[in-house]
């Protein structure tokens, strides 16, 4: 199947989007041609959809009434291609269901839709998980989209409309690779006006547990600058790609965290999955605001 790039297009901005893991790949803003979504070699995706899984389950499994099934990381809906239900000039719904390969690591019959449409500077992304089985389903949800920086990425801050006063984590452990270790800590950093260090991303992604409705990216250099509202999410993760000097950053909103370190999970009772009842549906969205003039919110 080809993965030609679907386009949305308005007089603000040009979207695309690839009908494989219906990946947000490109936002252009019209006037200057900036591409605010990364497409660098060094790490070939661009902001894949996270589902039915978040982070890595231990040993790449997980347990579902006792049996033991294959669970990659983040999932396996980046690696399918989406049907187009829906297209107009500024909006585009696409839709996955089970099959037989999906079957096999997730005996679930499932819908998963994302609409994404453009209004003037604004990417509203929608995504609408149903389960189709007749027997309860569960799931976790991410996005994880890749920010372009065209300044340093030390010259860069972000601030979060957060009721909280104090920003927490949780404790990343590498093993080689990144689970949680059942730990919170605190994070002695300000809610607004947060700086960028690589040295706070040495273990690569960073996991907020702080209930986060919006996040703004922004930097005294450059001119542009992204506001994701993310209210239907109870987590935020942060993430680059550690001990390279890449200029991205990923912004993610989850429904779900990661495993903690060699704890293989019971997917029904596993933390901050979402269940939904024989032909239930949930709903999330995130809103996404590009800016290109200082001082503009």
């Amino acid at each position: 199947m080809e993965n030609q790039l679907l386009t949305l297009k308005n007089n603000e901005l040009t979207v695309q989007i690839n009908p494989k893991g219906a990946e947000l790949t490109h936002v252009i803003e019209n006037k200057n041609k900036f591409d605010f979504i990364w497409n660098g070699s060094e790490w070939p995706k661009h902001a894949p959809i996270l589902f039915p899984a978040i982070g890595r389950s231990t040993d790449d499994e997980y347990l579902l009434n006792q049996k033991i099934y294959p669970m990659q990381q983040h999932g396996f809906a980046s690696d399918y291609f989406f049907e187009i239900i829906d297209q107009k000039e500024d909006q585009i719904s696409l839709s996955l269901k089970d099959n037989e390969e999906t079957y096999q690591s997730y005996p679930f019959q499932f819908e998963l839709k994302v609409t994404y449409q453009l209004v003037s500077k604004k990417l509203k992304i929608q995504f609408e998980i149903k389960n189709l089985s007749v027997k309860k389903l569960t799931f976790a949800l991410g996005f994880h989209p890749a920010f372009n920086l065209s300044a340093n990425f030390e010259d860069y801050q972000i601030s979060f409309e957060t009721k909280d006063r104090t920003l927490k984590q949780f404790e990343i452990v590498k093993n080689p690779f990144p689970y949680r270790s059942g730990k919170i800590i605190e994070i002695n950093k300000a809610v607004s006006n947060f700086p960028l260090e690589r040295e706070f991303f040495e273990k690569g992604l960073v996991i907020f547990d702080n209930k986060i409705e919006e996040v703004k990216l922004f930097s005294q250099e450059t001119d542009y600058q992204m506001t994701m509202k993310m209210a239907d999410f109870p987590y935020l993760c942060l993430w680059t790609k550690e001990d390279e000097n890449l200029s991205y950053l990923c912004i993610e909103p989850f429904q779900g965290l990661p495993d903690i370190l060699n704890q293989k999970q019971e997917l029904l009772q596993k933390e901050e999955n979402i269940s939904l009842k024989s032909n239930e549906s949930k709903t999330y969205e995130v809103e996404l605001t590009f800016n290109s003039n200082k001082g503009e919110s």
